[in-house]
């Protein structure tokens, strides 16, 4: 499985790619914001996205609608990491229809049942972790 992973904070960048590797996710590329995260779609298939709400130049709202709208990435599931639990945000992000959603701070456990929940709802097997 081929992942993005989208951040503008390198510490929230780094937590996410060890955690994802913790759960046998090997294949990870990162981005800095919206607007790098789209160069590396256009070039390369993913097939998960998973991106921060708040970055420079191009937030995850804006990315969400270009993957949906404009890019070719149908398939690609979409996992959204944020800090904001408003009801009105969560909700914008519900009728966006993104895959999953994560409020930071969060813990191991909670990314690999996120993980889980999507792979049953796109039909595909998840990857068998090792986390005791």
């Amino acid at each position: 499985m081929k992942v993005l992973v989208v951040d503008d904070m390198p510490l929230m960048r780094h937590v996410l790619i060890n955690m994802l590797r913790k759960l046998k996710y090997t294949d990870i590329t990162e981005a800095t914001d919206g607007m790098q995260a789209v160069s590396y779609l256009k070039k390369q298939k993913f097939d998960l996205l998973v991106t921060d709400l708040n970055m420079p130049k191009m937030d995850g709202t804006m990315l969400i609608d270009k993957v949906k709208h404009e890019l070719a990435c149908h398939k690609m599931a979409i996992l959204v990491v944020t800090c904001e639990d408003n009801r009105r945000t969560l909700l914008k992000l519900i009728s966006a229809r993104v895959d999953g959603i994560i409020v930071k701070p969060f813990c191991l456990n909670t990314l690999e049942k996120q993980l889980q929940c999507i792979a049953t709802k796109r039909g595909k097997q998840p990857l068998k972790s090792q986390v005791l």
